[in-house]
């Protein structure tokens, strides 16, 4: 696969995707260093950089990151409603994803039409939560799924069933810029990488509105919503967000259930919970 980060993304949201699974098993219990190093296969030392890279913050305090309790914690202590977001301001962590404000949407009726008549070029890249498929028209990206949990070939059957009628061309070199922008850090790629959103009118209402989301916050399926002026319509939000094609970019990962759950996830909890760790982390050293 390209690279558009670095070689170690892999290979790092997979030491974050097993950290996930023995701070599940270990049933609320903290984990030192040296326990989770031990369950993960990793020196202390290793496992003390592997985060660092990744977050730069302690596995110790990346482990209150990822527990299941963090959805809740979110919502106590970062709840946005979409009206205040405006005025937090999209790039109040200064991360690039949060600044991708400028994006143009298909008619209604291209949309009916399934893609006919497009051309849909595609490409796989590392990401920091795994292999990641990137697809894009000449107008900007349409479409980023996540292969860790899904594997790759449902991840790329799941995004050409969305425009069935489309004509697809693998041509990763093309797409390239959109990827460094999409999961570098660099504000300077920003104007590389615009958003064409093809989805129904409803749904581009409910992607727009995620958008306000600042990273380091979250909001409710119900406060979405609200904010559309369909405030019963939350079960058809629930079903637009997790339609959202363009993830990570359009962060349907920030959308939780009232209750603090964290609701479902298209790519798998884990890339989530995994998301969701990052941007708290981020967040804080930003702090």
């Amino acid at each position: 696969m390209s690279d558009p980060e670095t070689a170690d993304d892999r290979y790092h949201y997979g030491v974050i995707r097993r950290a996930i699974e023995e701070i599940d098993a270990a049933g609320g219990t903290p984990l030192p260093l040296d326990d989770l190093a031990g369950r993960i296969g990793m020196s202390p030392a290793h496992l003390q950089r592997t985060f660092s890279a990744w977050v730069g913050v302690s596995p110790k305090r990346y482990q209150q990151y990822l527990t299941l309790d963090h959805a809740k914690a979110l919502l106590a202590d970062r709840f946005t409603t979409l009206e205040a977001a405006g005025e937090l301001g999209l790039s109040g962590s200064g991360r690039l994803h949060d600044l991708f404000v400028t994006w143009e949407a298909m008619s209604p009726g291209e949309f009916a039409r399934k893609g006919a008549g497009l051309t849909i070029r595609w490409g796989w890249f590392d990401s920091p939560f795994g292999p990641a498929l990137v697809m894009g028209t000449d107008k900007g990206i349409c479409g980023i799924a996540f292969a860790a949990e899904t594997g790759t070939d449902a991840a790329m059957a799941d995004m050409v069933a969305r425009w069935p009628k489309a004509r697809y061309v693998e041509d990763p070199t093309r797409l390239r810029p959109w990827a460094v922008a999409a999961f570098g850090a660099g504000d300077g790629d920003l104007a590389r990488a615009p958003l064409y959103l093809i989805g129904a009118p409803f749904q581009i209402k409910v992607w727009e509105a995620l958008l306000r989301i600042p990273s380091g916050h979250v909001t409710t399926y119900s406060e979405i919503a609200e904010a559309i002026g369909s405030p019963r319509a939350v079960r058809a939000v629930g079903t637009a967000v997790g339609r959202n094609p363009v993830s990570w970019l359009i962060p349907c990962h920030r959308a939780l259930r009232k209750s603090g759950g964290l609701g479902g996830y298209h790519w798998g909890l884990p890339v989530k919970r995994a998301m969701l760790a990052q941007e708290a982390a981020l967040l804080e050293q930003a702090g």
